[in-house]
């Protein structure tokens, strides 16, 4: 039996007592969490989340560049207003470089990804805060969305708040820039 028979196995189970059929489409907690697809990491039960209550965006490594799709759908056609932005230590994308993947491609499949940009990082703290500082630069979210970024610890289980020390000051400046006519655009 392959890992998705069982899967589907399982589904039953769940479906036989599922009772949660008439949620709203918004999220009630109107937040979008952006997190790695990281199997250690289960974003309802790390955060306390019910089905229901947030929109959980995952990609490798919880990139924003990534994610910014589906945040945009997020907030513009479903009311979120929070971004909380996860990685976690202990991550595969510490562990390569975009010259490395490509010669893996390369090699396993014989296939070329040209530039493709793996968005790998070297530096934990900095990829949350390089994250957290692009979605405050775009135009495409509300300029009031209250972003922040963390470090989940997959040895604890705990999150750690990381300063990202320009976030106050990129809000404003956001602010500012909309209601002057200057355009901030993403990197």
């Amino acid at each position: 039996m392959s890992t998705i028979d069982e899967l589907l196995d399982a589904n039953q189970g769940y479906a036989r007592t599922f009772d949660r059929g008439n949620l709203p489409l918004p999220p009630a907690r109107r937040i979008a969490i952006l997190t790695c697809m990281d199997a250690r990491i289960l974003p309802s039960r790390v955060l306390g989340l019910e089905e229901g209550d947030a929109h959980v965006i995952r990609n490798a490594g919880g990139r924003a560049r990534d994610a910014l799709r589906s945040l945009i759908i997020s907030q513009r056609l479903l009311g979120t207003r929070e971004v909380a932005v996860i990685h976690h230590t202990d991550c595969g994308m510490l562990t390569f470089n975009n010259r490395e993947l490509r010669e893996k491609v390369k090699d396993d499949l014989g296939s070329d990804t040209g530039e493709f940009d793996f968005l790998p990082f070297q530096d934990l703290n900095e990829s949350v805060r390089e994250d957290v500082e692009f979605l405050l630069a775009t135009q495409l979210l509300n300029q009031d969305t209250l972003i922040r970024g963390f470090v989940y610890d997959v040895r604890t289980g705990r999150l750690r708040e990381v300063d990202v020390g320009a976030t106050l000051a990129s809000t404003e400046e956001r602010a500012e820039g909309q209601k002057g006519g200057e355009a901030i655009t993403a990197p």
